[in-house]
């Protein structure tokens, strides 16, 4: 492994590549003190390095090594894309050993936090501790599942505010309007009175808007 260059940010954290044994060359950033167990982050569902909250991760790094990376087969790493939970465990153990730093914490969130527990159980001497955000438990046939007008809605590329607020209300006129005004009221802006009939243009980039706001104001109080 070459030497890792620890950023003081993460906006300024640069893209750094790391082949491991299993011939995949990943794609990851590291922020904070170089010289304190590291944190490795796993990522959500289609998630890459630009998805993380940097006011996040600056918080994570005060006084620890923070490391981020994008999965095998996603955005810059290379190799296929593996289609189990049990697979991306051991991909990720292989770019954690790459790293050679010894133990390491996990945090995973989302997918992420499969992939954490799964790390968990195939070789728990590397992990010191493990956050699990945004979890559940493994399931079982038929657990877990979504409606197909949700699904297509966020695996599109791109989702009109109208398919966006379908995914969390019903198909009644009543409950689509009662939607339109929550959402218009949180993402508003400056101007949050009720707006019966407001549209979205862009709900997810105001919801990163907000959680950057609120992540930060949450971690400095």
């Amino acid at each position: 492994m070459s030497e890792t260059v620890a950023a003081t940010n993460y906006v300024d954290a640069e893209n750094q590549t790391l082949a491991a044994s299993n011939g995949v060359t990943y794609a990851y950033r590291t922020t904070g003190a170089a010289d304190a167990q590291p944190l490795v982050l796993l990522q959500h569902f289609r998630g890459n390095l630009d998805n993380w909250d940097p006011a996040l991760i600056d918080a994570l790094a005060r006084g620890r090594e923070v490391i981020t990376f994008d999965n095998r087969g996603v955005a810059a790493s290379t190799g296929a894309t593996p289609s189990t939970i049990a697979q991306m465990a051991l991909d990720a153990l292989d770019f954690i050993d790459a790293l050679e730093v010894g133990l390491v914490d996990l945090l995973g969130f989302s997918i992420g936090s499969f992939v954490a527990q799964e790390i968990a159980l195939v070789r728990p001497s590397i992990i010191g501790k493990i956050v699990l955000a945004s979890s559940a438990p493994q399931g079982a046939r038929g657990m877990h599942g979504w409606p197909a007008d949700v699904i297509g809605a966020v695996g599109k590329p791109e989702t009109s505010g109208e398919e966006y607020i379908s995914v969390f209300f019903t198909e009644s006129t009543t409950s689509r309007a009662a939607g339109q005004e929550v959402l218009g009221r949180l993402f508003g802006g400056a101007d949050d009175r009720p707006r019966r009939g407001r549209e979205l243009a862009d709900p997810p980039r105001a919801i990163r808007r907000r959680l950057r706001v609120g992540t930060a104001q949450s971690l400095a109080a």
